[in-house]
């Protein structure tokens, strides 16, 4: 029986162990899922951020307060109505 070596990145993010991390396929994004068999817990190895730069945020809520509509501001921007909105919210709490 062959020992299998720790990969680099499988450390499971609430025990801390290292060895018996199993692969067990891949989400929706095709990053690598892990699962620990010592507590169970299942985890992406190097999950993949989903967010907007800070620079394209500040381009979009420029663009509304020029008098651009947030649904031009989506299509120009391909992104959707919803973020512009949401980005406009939130800078109005803070």
């Amino acid at each position: 029986m062959r020992k299998s070596k720790p990969e680099a990145g499988k450390q499971c993010p609430s025990c801390g162990q290292i060895e018996n991390q199993v692969k067990m396929g891949y989400n929706r994004s095709g990053t690598q899922r892990c699962r620990c068999k010592v507590c169970g817990t299942r985890y992406t190895m190097d999950p993949k951020r989903r967010e907007y730069p800070e620079e394209t945020r500040a381009l979009a809520i420029r663009m509304h307060h020029d008098g651009v509509s947030g649904r031009e501001i989506g299509r120009a921007l391909g992104m959707s109505k919803a973020n512009v909105y949401n980005w406009l919210r939130q800078q109005g709490k803070e």
